[in-house]
């Protein structure tokens, strides 16, 4: 393929991501025109139209989003690629972009950022809290942070905590009121503070598992939050039981504001996962922080 097909894609590739001539020039370093002039060399060459434009906004044709999902993961991995080759240098340099939930940022991911800095200063970290499920290939993230260790077949999955465990928990003034409950049926019959999931709308199913039998309801309630430290708030305030991951309320058990119940009808599960894409090459910058979190046991 002549050289200047190869600058021309590049430049589609640019306006595909950003949706705009102008943006895409910015990205690149160059004018509009330019831009708009390789787009069109290469519609040319390729007798198809890639591009619909407008006076407001740019849009792909049918045959410009397959060229564009056809291509660029092959331009991704020349990028990793090269930028593998930072591995040269006495330290890792560059970029990396997680997405984790907000539990997962300040307890274990923030933690080793903060000691890792003084040591690399050329490596940026980019935190995105989402407690949604991302589609990390699509938003253009290295990796990311999820509780368990289901993930699509692409992805690698590293341990990068021990197991955790649920908990419903209550202030000692809330189970003074209404007595705590002995099994997850009990439940019925008290307050529960619901979350409500950011992927599905749907609220949080609250699971228990004793001696072989599982149980799993959605309870009735009239507090609900999508928000983890709220319904934690909400409890401490004798509002109700909530479902919470037993890590994310220890400061308030181990002080008492917080009592766990129907303990024996909580049992552990794979904790923290970071995933990232098998098909990329790993950056140095990300193989710094993967080695960082990996779980090593106590």
């Amino acid at each position: 393929m002549p050289k200047g097909s190869i600058n021309d894609i590049q430049v589609f590739l640019a306006v595909a991501r950003e949706r705009s001539f102008t943006r895409a020039a910015a990205q690149l370093a160059v004018s509009p025109s330019a831009v708009s002039h390789a787009v069109r060399l290469l519609e040319e060459r390729l007798g198809v139209r890639l591009v619909s434009r407008t006076t407001r906004n740019v849009s792909l044709t049918e045959a410009g989003e397959r060229l564009f999902h056809s291509i660029e993961p092959h331009f991704e991995g020349i990028d990793s690629a090269l930028a593998a080759l930072t591995e040269l240098r006495d330290k890792p340099a560059g970029t990396v972009r997680v997405n984790t939930s907000e539990h997962a940022a300040t307890s274990i991911l923030w933690p080793t950022i903060q000691r890792l800095l003084p040591d690399y200063p050329n490596v940026t970290f980019e935190v995105t809290v989402d407690n949604a499920i991302t589609d990390i290939v699509a938003e253009r993230f290295d990796a990311g942070i999820r509780l368990g260790e289901r993930l699509d077949n692409d992805m690698v999955a590293v341990r990068i905590s021990p197991e955790m465990r649920m908990a419903v928990v209550g202030s000692p003034s809330y189970l003074a009121r209404h007595g705590a409950p002995q099994t997850p049926q009990e439940l019925a019959s008290h307050r529960c503070i619901n979350i409500r999931l950011p992927t599905h709308g749907g609220y949080l199913v609250w699971e228990f598992e004793n001696d072989g039998k599982e149980y799993k309801l959605r309870p009735d309630g009239n507090l609900a939050f999508n928000h983890a430290g709220m319904a934690r708030t909400a409890a401490l305030a004798g509002s109700g039981l909530a479902y919470l991951l037993e890590d994310f309320a220890a400061d308030e058990i181990r002080q008492g504001r917080l009592v766990p119940v129907l303990d024996d009808w909580s049992q552990p599960f794979p904790g923290y996962y970071l995933y990232y894409p098998s098909r990329r090459q790993m950056s140095p910058a990300l193989a710094l922080l993967v080695d960082a979190l990996r779980y090593r046991g106590a």
